[in-house]
């Protein structure tokens, strides 16, 4: 951890070697993908879009093997560490491990770390505290994606391990951002089902949100499970809002019209047509 104005930031190597959550992988990143990372973090920050950071880019002497469009054809490259900050690094799928193992008391004190750290709204203290945070988690979600949809970025790989419990933009690895408008746009060349396709990225926050809400369900009584469910519920409606205010600025259109979702409807669909 640093202190950055008073605020805390949390520091994390890329690329640096294995590490207990590596798996079958070798822990290590290359220059490419470093560099991509470092630059797509500090541009979406600079255009307003919660994310982490990227601190310094090191280039290691090392040389790092990798399948780059997932081919077979693997290929000798050089390797890079990058630093990089975030308030927090807990996922989605941070929570959903601990519910699936049965840890329940571990995840209520990670829950409760959490909101303290990271949700100074929330009263400590109040019964409500886990249906407040999920409240906060989904319209933040919602927010988050209708963003991503502002610019045409794709995130490549949206699973609960790769979606900020602070709703911020994390784990650059296979992302893209479009070049025309196009719902079928898909940046992982290992995608072959298009599930992260970029006009699915909001779908995917649901579910994403959906399997938060099955792990919170051990720590919810049965009145605080159906609140839940209807906040999730609740979304589609604070997503489509979100994405409709952002596109009404980009057209520079002010007050309240009912034809302002066609037009925008319209103009997405004729920059496809073109």
């Amino acid at each position: 951890h640093f202190c950055r104005h008073g605020e805390r930031w949390e520091l994390q190597l890329k690329g640096s070697g294995k590490t207990p959550y590596s798996r079958n992988g070798d822990g290590r990143a290359v220059l490419r993908s470093s560099v991509r990372e470092f630059l797509c973090s500090e541009a979406m920050h600079y255009l307003g879009i919660p994310t982490s950071r990227a601190a310094s880019l090191v280039v290691s002497d090392d040389d790092v093997w990798r399948d780059q469009f997932y081919n077979g054809n693997i290929k000798k490259e050089r390797g890079a560490i990058v630093l990089r900050l975030a308030k927090s690094w807990f996922r989605i799928g941070s929570l959903e491990i601990l519910a699936h193992s049965g840890e329940l008391d571990l995840q209520r004190r990670l829950l409760d770390f959490i909101i303290q750290e990271h949700f100074p709204s929330i009263p400590m203290h109040d019964s409500n505290r886990y249906l407040e945070f999920f409240s906060t988690v989904v319209s933040e979600t919602a927010n988050l994606m209708a963003l991503w949809m502002s610019v045409g970025f794709a995130h490549g790989v949206c699973n609960t391990d790769n979606f900020s419990l602070l709703s911020i933009t994390i784990d650059y690895g296979p992302f893209g951002f479009m070049d025309s408008y196009d719902p079928n746009f898909v940046p992982n060349t290992s995608d072959d089902e298009r599930r992260y396709k970029i006009g699915n990225q909001a779908n995917v926050g649901l579910f994403n949100l959906s399997k938060l809400l099955q792990a919170l369900k051990p720590l919810l009584d049965p009145r605080q499970k159906r609140l839940a469910s209807q906040v999730l519920e609740g979304y589609g409606e604070h997503y489509y809002s979100r994405f409709t205010e952002l596109f009404k600025a980009k057209l520079g259109l002010l007050g309240e019209n009912e034809n302002d979702n066609y037009l925008i409807a319209f103009l997405l669909k004729v920059s496809l047509l073109c």
